[in-house]
Parts: C-alpha cells; structure tokens; sequence
C-alpha cells in the first residue's frame, strides 16, 4: 500500500511541478536579468502575481513529494518526478495548440524509461538516518559540482542556462535525500531541531531554487533548462539512495543492464521532449 501511495502523490507533485515551470519562466522574462544568485531576482519576481502563482503550485507540488518520500523510497519517488517535463509540455502544447508526433513519441520513450527502471531496478529498503560524518564526502562533492558549474557559466553565456540548470539539479537530488531523512524520521519539532539535515536543506534547498529561476531567466527555451534538471535530480537521487541509504537495487548484471539501459532510454525521452516542446517565452513588454 506504501508504495501505491508514493507512487500516486509522487505523480501528482509532478503535475504541480511542470505547471509551476511553465508559469514562472514567462514571468522571469517580465523582469530585468540580475547576476546569478542575485536575491533580487526574487524580489522583482514577487511582484509578478503569475510567478506567486507557480510559487503556490511549486510548494503544492513540494507538499506532495515530502508525502510521497515519507512512505516510498528515495530511489522510486524521485524517477517518477521526470514526469515534470512531460507535464511542462504538454501544458504548453495545450496552451499552444500545437501537437507534435515527434513529441508525444519522446513523451511515451520518457515514461517507459521510468517504468523500466521501476520495475527492473525494483528499489526497496534502506535505512533513515545517515550520520553527519559519513555524509561529508557528500556535502564536498556537492560544493565542487555547484562551484564548477557557476565557473562554467561564467565562461560563456550560451552554455550558461545548463551549467546553471545542472547546478540546480544536483542541489534538488541533495535536497530531496534530507527531506527523506527529515522525513523518514521525524519524532517531534525539538528533535527535528537537533538534527543536522533541517539546517542542511535550509542551505541547500533555496540554493537550488534561486539557480532554477537564474537558468529559466538566462535562456530563452526552458525546455533545455528544465531538461537537464529533470535528468540530473533523479540520477543524483538514486546514486545517493544506493550510497548513503543503502536501499536495495537488482544486483544481477542482467538487472542492472536493463535499470542502466532505462535510464538512458528515460533521458533520451527528455531530450527528445526538450527538442520538440514547444515551451518557449520571448521578452515581454508592458511591465
């Protein structure tokens, strides 16, 4: 029944998530460019009333994967947030009214990816809690990847929307490994304030989302941005399920070919969905 019930609100904080991506892009494009990691990016996006409204649907969407982590594994709910992207294009298609075979092609590659990975990798188990110690390997490797992704931004402004993106997906995979642990463990507010992974995501969590809204305003597709995110999360995720949580994954080298071979087939899917989507907002005027 857990896993149902992960599964089915993992889904649904997809949905809220892609619609959330498709509503604050047009709105980073009403505001004037700020330097990255500038706080006031935020303040001029406040007073967009759409981006308070993909503000809303992002923190509906974030409710419901805290939900699903609660009661399913961190290596299951987190591939089923690729449906983001799916979601994202499809509303835009929607919104559009332009449909593409190519698309809807790259859409059923993308789900079967995630299905083959589910049902081959068949993640279950694992443990908690992981000890501040055990997991600074982790936080060193987190803080090089950002570093060496904005220094990449630097050097060239076309590539500068994915080195952004790809520093904001690996901050979501972190973020969402201590919201399991938050989570997964949670025994009353003064425990929860003892414990290091509030304090971490605290740090971690508006990193990350202060670098998605940076990469949507630095391009003019979001697809491409949100594309690579969308990959990164999950591929974080599950290496940090398997490493510091121990959930169990196929061993069988049969198994693990067909869970790596998913994988690839669920990024060829987002890259086919990237390509073809028709998510895409010109400067606006009229501020």
């Amino acid at each position: 029944m857990f896993p149902l019930i992960a599964a089915v609100t993992s889904v649904a904080a997809a949905l809220a998530f892609g619609a959330a991506a498709v509503v604050e892009q047009r709105s980073t494009k009403r505001v004037r460019r700020r330097r990255v990691l500038s706080p006031g990016l935020l303040l001029d996006l406040a007073r967009q009333p759409l981006w308070v409204a993909g503000i809303f649907a992002d923190l509906v969407g974030f409710v419901l994967q805290v939900v699903a982590l609660r009661f399913g594994e961190l290596a299951l709910v987190e591939p089923i947030l690729v449906c983001d992207l799916i979601f994202a294009a499809m509303i835009s298609a929607y919104l559009r009214g332009l449909w593409d075979p190519v698309l809807l092609a790259g859409v059923v590659v993308c789900a079967a990816g995630v299905a083959g990975f589910l049902a081959i990798a068949r993640p279950s188990g694992g443990g908690s809690t992981v000890s501040l110690p055990s997991v600074m390997p982790l936080a060193a490797g987190l803080a090089a990847a950002v570093a060496g992704s904005l220094a990449l931004a630097r050097l060239s402004p076309r590539v500068r929307p994915l080195a952004l993106a790809l520093a904001c997906g690996i901050n979501y995979g972190v973020a969402a490994f201590l919201v399991k642990l938050i989570t997964s463990d949670f025994r009353g507010l003064a425990e929860l304030l003892s414990s290091w992974p509030i304090y971490a995501l605290a740090v971690v969590a508006p990193v990350g989302f202060l670098l998605n809204q940076n990469a949507f305003q630095q391009g003019t597709l979001v697809s491409p941005v949100l594309a690579v995110i969308t990959a990164t999360d999950p591929l974080v995720s599950i290496g940090i399920a398997h490493f510091w949580l121990h959930e169990t994954l196929t061993s069988s080298p049969a198994g693990i070919a067909g869970a790596v071979a998913s994988l690839i087939l669920m990024i060829a899917g987002i890259i086919v969905v990237a390509q073809r989507a028709p998510i895409a907002a010109q400067p606006e005027t009229g501020r």
